[in-house]
């Protein structure tokens, strides 16, 4: 028997690995990385669950888990710690003395079948747990309820150069998807699914059930389960979004949407009162700039002592700036401590990262070194918890490990 019966439940994937943020998840799940200022990549699809009227929430996760399973707690920070609901760590299943880990998407939400039922849901919302948007997910359960649908995707028109790194679907004139690739190599549609789903329930659970069986199958959505349900005639709507949506799963992507809050803050307004982006901060005393120091263009938090230049820079909780030093176009991550004279362009600095005196990251390289660029670009990435060495001179897209 369930517990309460729920009209609809929102499953978020936050297992991922996110091997492409390099360091900032060595030891950290994807969606708990700082974002903004004060919040994390998860607190943003959280927000969208309480501001849409959804309690009751399953929060997959897999690698890395620890720091994403305190940092939800109880789920206080979301009004979502409720006696009917609520948020809920749901790890890979484990059966005996043996556990199965996550192998896709949709076995995923599969292997937690039994956390649905309970609800006795009619609907089921599916989200990934590394985008920063917001979105009124009610509005887009009507538009699946309207449309008689199956399974419902959100739709993001995106520039056809890039349309290749998408799922991509084409339409009809009533909105209903005829067609969907994923990540066709020779895009003829830029209508890109932005991995968020819903689904009736019955539908959802007879076809991942069938799916698991299918020893050919890669268990993800939009690989397998999404093209089985058109093939199969089920009737797939598209929800058309054209709001600020960002995949923060590069190092330069995440670099980009923490200066877009600087560079269009209308874009994605956080101090927006009727769809509050909540967050777990910590409590902290207003920042403090002193007599000498300068910051411009900037979002500095609170807690953050600046003593030096701050330039089209977001800095998060906590952090110090001493005498003298410089920050420009950069991204400091909580309680990082940058040394007097320190010169810092174009950088993430993880969590508690500490710049020594002197040091210079993100100069111009002089070409006697050879390093991989390949996640970075000529943004320098720091490790959280990283030692900077006094006058050390990192050069421009080097990852600094420890």
């Amino acid at each position: 028997m369930p517990m309460v019966t729920k009209k609809m439940v929102a499953m978020l994937l936050a297992g991922g690995q996110g091997t492409r943020l390099g360091v900032l998840t060595d030891r950290t799940a994807k969606p708990a990385v700082p974002f903004g200022g004060k919040y994390r990549i998860i607190d943003f699809p959280l927000s969208n669950c309480v501001n849409s009227d959804i309690d009751t929430v399953g929060v997959l996760t897999q690698y890395s888990p620890l720091e994403l399973n305190a940092y939800l707690g109880n789920g206080s920070a979301w009004d979502l710690d409720r006696n009917s609901g609520g948020v809920y760590v749901l790890p890979p299943y484990v059966s005996g003395s043996r556990g199965k880990w996550y192998s896709g998407t949709a076995n995923a939400i599969y292997q937690n079948l039994a956390f649905l039922r309970q609800y006795s849901p009619k609907y089921v919302l599916i989200l990934s747990g590394d985008h920063i948007y917001k979105m009124n997910y009610a509005a887009m359960l009507r538009c699946h309820i309207e449309k008689q649908a199956d399974a419902t995707i959100a739709v993001l028109q995106v520039p056809m150069e890039e349309a290749h790194r998408f799922g991509i679907m084409q339409t009809d004139d009533a909105g209903m998807i005829t067609a969907f690739w994923e990540k066709p190599k020779n895009p003829v549609s830029n209508n890109a699914s932005m991995g968020i789903y819903i689904f009736s329930f019955d539908v959802l659970e007879k076809y991942l059930t069938e799916d698991e069986k299918n020893d050919s199958s890669s268990h993800d959505f939009g690989k397998d389960i999404i093209p089985k349900l058109l093939s199969d005639g089920k009737r797939l709507a598209a929800y058309g979004f054209n709001g600020y949506w960002k995949d923060v799963g590069t190092v330069k992507s995440l670099w980009e949407a923490n200066m877009d809050l600087i560079d269009n803050p209308s874009a994605l307004d956080l101090n927006d009162s009727e769809w509050r982006i909540y967050s777990r901060s910590p409590i902290m005393p207003a920042h403090y700039i002193g007599a000498d120091a300068h910051a411009e263009n900037s979002i500095v938090s609170e807690g953050c002592e600046i003593y030096g230049c701050i330039e089209r820079s977001v800095l998060f909780t906590g952090v110090r700036v001493g005498r003298n030093a410089v920050i420009e176009n950069s991204v400091v991550m909580p309680g990082a401590r940058i040394g007097e004279g320190a010169v810092i362009r174009k950088a993430i600095l993880g969590e508690n990262a500490c710049v020594a005196p002197g040091a210079q990251i993100g100069i111009e390289p002089d070409g006697t070194n050879a390093y991989d660029t390949t996640l970075t670009g000529d943004i320098t990435l720091v490790a959280s918890g990283a030692r900077i060495a006094e006058c050390a001179m990192i050069p421009a897209g080097m990852v600094v490990s420890k």
